[in-house]
């Protein structure tokens, strides 16, 4: 027998991962009431050196767990900072079956590959972007830059062999995610080459304020790449004015990119007004492994057809084959060695049915005008001049004995991260600090929410 296979511990195993896995499943299902130690003997476990010899499997199983369970764990109902997985019980199985086959999708790869586009071709119908192909990737970072590839190739079909040999400029609102600005340093574009468009009171893109800087740029010789709309911004949940962007697109002839790594699922809820004109998008990103609950990492780049793709990352190498000419995967993709990252999102629609993640994602919506309700209602806490659009609803604490402000938040913040019931985070809001719960678990609840309220009572008077 090979050294590297388990062989006849299988059994002994699958027992133990049958009986961890029902604990751990079961332990998400209600908050704790604090995060359990980083304990010494933790820290000698991680600090040793490079294991020679072989040790007990179930013994490096349940030192596995114990690290997992001493690790910050998006999961869990409580975690309301960034905006995260939640750890989709059947994606964690979809995980461990698609590790286990290891198919690559670089190339065509049978079954699989089809699965892949039968995923996407679902999540376009999801959030209305229809007759939708697309790719999985790593993240909404990947997702962002094959999509804004693509759109300098088409801008400047010469870009992939000469480089870029003009000024261009690519436009996104004040709030974008930092992804767009990375995007084009990697690119080759540099990050002066981002427009940041101002933001109007709802903190969504101004589009008169886009017009005048295109036409700025136009008139001074700077060549267009693409409009970026973030239909969800991280820190609001702001969604830019997507049908008017779609006009300034096609009037200018731009490339429309919309960045829904974290909101967009909501378009194929009670919400899709607010993403209006997202159909007429060239390309769309998002994120499933954010509001469609599944695990890291699971992210789609969308497009209507595929020859922008094929045109900025196609090859032909001696040691990759190409049946009747046809592209392979990595012809149209980042990336080269690409897990089977669909399985997971197909195997929940199929498992939990489209309307189950509606009813999640709305459910999550909820709780965050719940949130914005109570806070707005009490005289210690203030809020922003409108409900919130998605799952993010920024929250400050106030008190009559402290007028800085932000620091004051910024001190109640860390003070519920030492509390360890909840883990949240702050946010930069017009200069000033904010309490951010998101809502993206469906997990959480109404009580959940009730009860953050009175921990910022509890702690706050502590400070």
């Amino acid at each position: 027998m090979e050294r590297l296979r388990i062989g006849e511990q299988r059994h002994t195993v699958l027992d133990f991962l049958a009986k961890e896995m029902e604990r751990i499943w079961a332990s998400f299902d209600h908050a704790r009431e604090s995060e359990p130690e980083f304990t010494a003997s933790l820290k000698l476990l991680l600090n040793e050196q490079l294991p020679e010899g072989s040790q007990e499997i179930i013994e490096v199983l349940g030192q596995s767990v114990d690290v997992l369970e001493s690790s910050i764990a998006q999961s869990r109902p409580r975690f309301l900072a960034y905006i995260g997985s939640s750890g989709l019980e059947v994606g964690a199985i979809a995980d461990f079956l698609a590790s286990s086959y290891d198919i690559n999708q670089a190339i065509d790869s049978r079954a699989s590959t089809v699965l892949e586009q039968q995923t996407a071709k679902w999540v376009g119908e999801f959030i209305g972007f229809k007759s939708a192909i697309g790719y999985f990737t790593s993240g909404g970072m990947v997702s962002n830059l094959t999509a804004l590839a693509t759109a300098r190739n088409q801008a400047l079909p010469a870009s992939r062999k000469l480089g870029i040999d003009r000024k261009v400029a690519i436009y996104a609102s004040h709030e974008s995610h930092y992804s767009v600005r990375r995007t084009m340093e990697v690119l080759g574009m540099g990050s002066e080459s981002l427009r940041s468009i101002p933001i109007d009171g709802h903190h969504r893109m101004n589009v008169t304020e886009l017009k005048r800087q295109i036409n700025i740029d136009l008139s001074s010789g700077i060549t267009p790449i693409a409009i970026v709309a973030t239909a969800g911004t991280t820190l609001t949940g702001a969604v830019d004015p997507i049908g008017e962007l779609v006009k300034v697109a096609k009037e200018k002839q731009i490339w429309l990119h919309v960045d829904g790594a974290y909101g967009v699922p909501a378009a194929g809820t009670a919400r899709s007004a607010l993403f209006e004109g997202l159909d007429d998008a060239d390309s769309v990103t998002i994120d499933a492994h954010k509001w469609l609950f599944v695990p890291k990492s699971c992210s789609l780049v969308l497009m209507k057809d595929r020859n922008g793709l094929a045109m900025t990352f196609s090859h032909h190498e001696a040691y990759m084959p190409h049946a009747n000419d046809d592209y392979n995967p990595v012809d149209l993709t980042l990336e080269y060695s690409r897990p089977f990252r669909a399985l997971k999102l197909w195997i929940a629609f199929k498992t939990h049915g489209a309307e189950a993640f509606r009813d999640a994602i709305e459910k999550n919506i909820r709780l965050a005008e719940l949130t914005y309700q109570i806070a707005a209602q009490r005289s210690d806490f203030r809020v922003l001049p409108y409900p919130p659009d998605l799952s993010i609803a920024p929250i400050q604490f106030l008190s009559p004995s402290e007028s800085n402000r932000s620091a004051l938040n910024e001190r109640l913040c860390q003070r519920i991260l030492e509390d360890g019931r909840f883990y949240i985070s702050t946010a930069q809001i017009n200069g000033e600090t904010w309490l951010r719960p998101c809502y993206t678990n469906f997990r959480t609840t109404e009580a959940d929410v009730f009860a953050l309220f009175d921990v910022v009572t509890e702690l706050s008077a502590q400070l």
